[in-house]
């Protein structure tokens, strides 16, 4: 599955990609030059070339890297595979995002403890209830998951809490949690009801909405922010990431505008590659608002909101007093939520299960045309996944089309798939950190529900 999730935290998910194509190219100038101050003193660009040149002659280039761990304000830790070997690289990152510490060493799978969770989940079905259980049973204490399971447009819900090493059923479905990149489906929502209203093309250049040029005359169309094939980095070069505990905060229209007039550069040429973008979907949303002379939040309640009747969706997590669900961190601690400015079309809403189900079965509609529009292909990505606007199409073993997306955020992750045609679907929130090691359970648990569901 791609990896589309909205935090692993993303600074350090450049830094690994950069450093395994510099590598595997040879070019450890590049490499050189993406470390710290201190870092090249430490190690001089002859250094680097004699202990990257070694490396390579011993293990080979980097086939696979894979997160394993992350010490907040410390380093992260990705199991490597080389084609000789299989190391840690443990990656620390300075204010600037240069690389000021860098350790390789061999790769100890972590110590496996018994796990000594209960299952006191006896009144859901039995098969319900293991499944859960056997894909949660690793998360913290103060774990909770919202579940909805929607079977030929019928909904049960089944919520756990975690507490005292037991996961417990738990009555949440009217609980909020920050669903993360699920808001980029919102954010292409608000777009093909523009378009079906006819107040914007899909093929409209967004520069029309600036008072300025973008750097080098760079043209960007509203579709390949919505599919992620504009060309445009993951996240813009002058987002300071230094506030892990809430990182987009404080990246507003001065910042945004800085980066469009004399950043912005492209790293793939426009509708020719899929590369996932949060810098994209967040640049959608907020031109959307410019198009319409409104904030995007004011736009997004308007037109999907207050639309589909979800009176439990939000896009900020002030004032929702014991309704929100706190997330936290891999050890159970809480955390702090997450704030947007411009970029909230990037992943900014916080919701319930319940008002999920509606946009939901508003899918299942097939008089729908805004929602259809969204969910029609507009790029291959591979042979079994394409992109619509926002939603991923997965094509199913079974010749299916699901539509899908997933988010995670600091303190939460979640995931939702449907099978508009079947009127079947699992959604999933839960405060469960996107830098959880076991954070992708939660989408393993999303498609083996779904795979249950479809089977019955």
């Amino acid at each position: 599955m791609t990896n589309v999730v909205f935090a692993q935290t993303d600074n350090y998910k450049n830094a690994i990609d950069n450093f395994q194509k510099n590598y595997n190219a040879e070019k450890y100038e590049d490499i050189f030059n993406s470390f710290s101050l201190e870092m090249k003193q430490a190690l001089p660009i002859d250094k680097t070339n004699q202990f990257l040149t070694g490396l390579k002659s011993q293990v080979g280039k980097i086939e696979k890297t894979e997160f394993v761990s992350y010490q907040q304000g410390t380093y992260a830790t990705y199991k490597t595979n080389f084609e000789k070997a299989v190391l840690a690289v443990n990656i620390s990152l300075d204010e600037q995002n240069q690389i000021n510490g860098l350790f390789i060493k061999p790769y100890e799978e972590p110590k496996k403890t018994e796990s000594i969770t209960v299952n006191a989940l006896s009144n859901y079905p039995t098969d319900i209830a293991e499944i859960i259980f056997s894909k949660s049973k690793d998360f913290p204490n103060n774990t909770q998951l919202s579940i909805a399971l929607i079977q030929n447009g019928k909904t049960k819900y089944y919520g756990i809490i975690k507490v005292n090493d037991t996961i417990k059923p738990y009555v949440n479905q009217n609980k909020i949690f920050e669903i993360g990149s699920i808001t980029k489906v919102f954010t292409s929502t608000v777009l093909a009801s523009l378009v079906v209203e006819k107040r914007l093309k899909l093929t409209d250049e967004i520069n029309t909405y600036y008072s300025f040029p973008f750097k080098n005359n760079i043209k960007i169309s509203f579709e390949s922010l919505a599919n992620h094939t504009s060309g445009l980095s993951r996240l813009p070069e002058n987002l300071d990431l230094s506030n892990e505990s809430n990182p987009y905060k404080n990246y507003g229209k001065k910042e945004i505008e800085e980066y469009l007039k004399n950043l912005l550069k492209l790293e793939n040429e426009p509708s020719k590659i899929y590369s996932y973008s949060n810098l994209g979907a967040g640049l959608l949303g907020y031109t959307l608002g410019l198009s319409q002379k409104m904030s995007f939040q004011k736009l997004l309640e308007k037109r999907v909101f207050d639309k589909y009747k979800m009176k439990s969706s939000y896009t900020t997590s002030q004032k929702l007093d014991d309704r929100l669900v706190r997330g936290v961190d891999q050890n159970g601690e809480f955390v702090s939520n997450w704030d947007f400015d411009v970029l909230f079309g990037g992943g900014g809403i916080l919701s319930t299960t319940e008002d999920l189900v509606k946009f939901a079965n508003a899918q299942f509609n097939p008089k729908n045309t805004e929602l259809a529009l969204t969910r029609n292909p507009t790029f291959d990505i591979s042979e079994n996944m394409k992109i619509g606007l926002g939603w991923h199409i997965l094509k199913t073993e079974n010749g299916f089309n699901w539509i899908w997306h997933n988010g995670g955020t600091g303190g939460y992750s979640s995931s939702m798939v449907l099978d508009a045609e079947k009127k079947n679907g699992v959604i999933i929130l839960s405060n469960v950190s996107a830098f959880n090691p076991k954070m992708e359970n939660i989408d393993k648990l999303c498609f083996e529900l779904m795979k249950q569901n479809e089977n019955q």
